[in-house]
């Protein structure tokens, strides 16, 4: 396995990262552990999960999964750079209760404990807001931050699909208060949806945020979906966030060419989408939400591969990316 410094920390994490969201919905406990015990045995020491992972009346369920893999014991919450969220509304019973959600100082105190009880331990290394709250001021947020650092609970604090000037804005406030801010930002990213290399990743950089690509293969599309659907294996491959995203046939172009390009150079579509993502200026490490053992070691080869020059020209022709701003918007 290969490591990188989140960010600006001192903090040492692996090139890609364990993605937990599948651990309950889509894989059972036992399956889960024996997920999570691959993943560390093969170097992965950056596991991400969220407070609302395990969905509708289940929503905690993949906390608690972890939670039970760690009280196995042998050093494995010791060896783990732990990553979770905040943000969605976590109500008594699954309701949608005032002040269960977003990130007052009182959401955020109530959410972080609720967390560390299911995830059985003792602090989170990487505490994120998983989405923009425009109600809440962020002077707010950072107070409630600072006092969970004081006390130990949390080590550092992450974004998750904030723009480029929301990172700007919540590090200059940080900044003020003399606080550290956030250190990472978690955003959609790969080659098909490339939107954040425009305004996102500049600013990530420019304040010394490490970027973690979630959806890494949009939804299974990069992922070999043509030919899955050709085998008769790909009805996963189109559903959910994706939708119908081949039945365009402009999109379906694109995938059949990045198919093709790939198959000619003898690679695997998934592999070579991971890869991509890590010669990527700024990435830390994608996440690979594996719900199968095979999933997880197809991750796991892509760290490890090389692409060539005339395949990330070839990409790049695929799906150009959409340039700097603000020449994007001007000249």
């Amino acid at each position: 396995m290969k490591y990188t410094q989140l960010g600006r920390t001192g903090l040492k994490v692996s090139r890609l990262v364990l993605g937990t969201m599948n651990f309950g919905p889509q894989t059972n406990e036992s399956d889960s552990h024996a997920l999570m015990d691959a993943a560390l045995e093969a170097g992965v020491n950056f596991f991400d999960t969220a407070n609302v992972y395990g969905w509708g009346e289940n929503k905690g369920r993949t906390e608690e999964i972890i939670g039970t893999w760690f009280a196995q014991g042998g050093d494995r919450r010791d060896k783990v750079v732990l990553a979770t969220k905040v943000y969605g509304n976590m109500g008594p019973d699954g309701e949608a209760w005032p002040n269960h959600d977003k990130l007052s100082a009182l959401n955020i105190r109530r959410a972080v404990d609720a967390s560390l009880k299911r995830l059985q331990t003792d602090h989170i290394d990487l505490y994120q807001f998983h989405h923009v709250d425009r109600s809440t001021p962020v002077e707010e947020i950072w107070q409630a931050i600072d006092v969970l650092i004081q006390q130990g609970k949390i080590l550092y604090a992450g974004s998750s699909n904030f723009s480029g000037y929301k990172i700007a804005q919540a590090n200059e406030r940080a900044r003020q208060r003399g606080s550290y801010g956030l250190v990472s930002e978690q955003c959609i990213y790969n080659l098909m949806q490339r939107g954040a290399e425009m305004e996102v990743i500049p600013a990530a950089q420019e304040y010394g945020l490490g970027v973690i690509p979630w959806s890494p293969l949009h939804g299974g599309l990069l992922g070999g979906a043509i030919r899955k659907e050709r085998e008769g294996g790909g009805a996963r491959s189109t559903s959910g966030r994706s939708g119908d995203a081949l039945a365009d046939p402009k999109l379906r172009a694109q995938v059949q060419a990045y198919e093709d390009l790939l198959e000619k150079h003898g690679l695997e579509p998934g592999e070579a989408g991971l890869a991509w993502l890590l010669t990527r200026p700024g990435v830390t490490g994608p996440i690979s939400g594996p719900r199968t053992r095979e999933q997880l070691d197809s991750a796991l080869r892509a760290v490890e591969l090389e692409l060539s020059e005339e395949v990330l020209a070839g990409l790049d022709e695929i799906f150009p990316g959409p340039g700097p701003s603000p020449e994007n918007f001007a000249w």
